[in-house]
């Protein structure tokens, strides 16, 4: 297989193996979470590449199926990836609103997803409220004080999640860290970035190690 395909093409996929169907597991592209399980034949594949919406074959209507087509609650295509056999498919893409049509994130019911989920879905929030108004948002009011500001409260927390690390108990550490992960995140925000950009570069200079 050429290394030079797109993150959203899988390359070949053996969809005679199941009858012309191959499942498609859903994850949520940025906390990792499981959102849901459905088959694509291949003209579903193709028109999820085409439009960016991941697109199923319904076998209980007989046809092509974009999720969300009526609720709006759609799921926008960030890559796709045959798996070893090349019959099934791991889907990762970012849903706008609830993917379950019982109105849960997951069709699996609120299921968390990995433990380190929620980092993912705090920047998310982060994104959400930067556009708040400052006078009802934390976040919001932090940002519009500019990115000195919020350098400041990167250091003054860094310090004093050091300070916990030294002297104080586990409680205090775990506190300060989460407070020193928040702004962190808030001033990513504030340059344009994400935590998905630092765990990028780690991993590329993981790669190199």
């Amino acid at each position: 297989m050429s290394d030079d395909l797109s993150p959203v093409d899988p390359g070949p996929v053996d969809f005679a193996k199941g009858g012309g169907l191959v499942p498609a597991i859903v994850q949520h592209a940025a906390t990792g979470e499981v959102l849901m399980l459905g088959y694509m034949n291949a003209q579903a594949l193709q028109e999820t590449k085409a439009k960016g919406l991941v697109t199923f074959w319904s076998r209980s209507k007989n046809r092509l199926w974009t999720k969300g087509e009526t609720s709006g609650d759609v799921l926008r295509l960030v890559s796709m990836k045959a798996d070893c056999d090349r019959d099934a498919l791991l889907v990762q893409a970012l849903p706008e609103g609830p993917t379950c049509h019982l109105g849960t994130r997951s069709c699996f019911g609120d299921y968390p997803g990995p433990g380190l989920a929620f980092l993912g879905e705090l920047s998310a929030i982060v994104d959400s409220r930067s556009e708040a108004n400052p006078d009802e948002s934390y976040t919001a009011r932090l940002l519009a004080k500019g990115i000195n500001k919020v350098a400041q409260k990167v250091g003054e927390e860094g310090v004093e999640t050091a300070l916990a690390g030294v002297s104080e108990d586990n409680a205090a550490l775990t506190g300060e860290a989460a407070d020193l992960v928040f702004h962190l995140i808030v001033l990513l925000k504030a340059r344009g970035l994400s935590l998905a950009d630092v765990a990028a570069e780690l991993k590329r200079r993981h790669a190199k190690a």
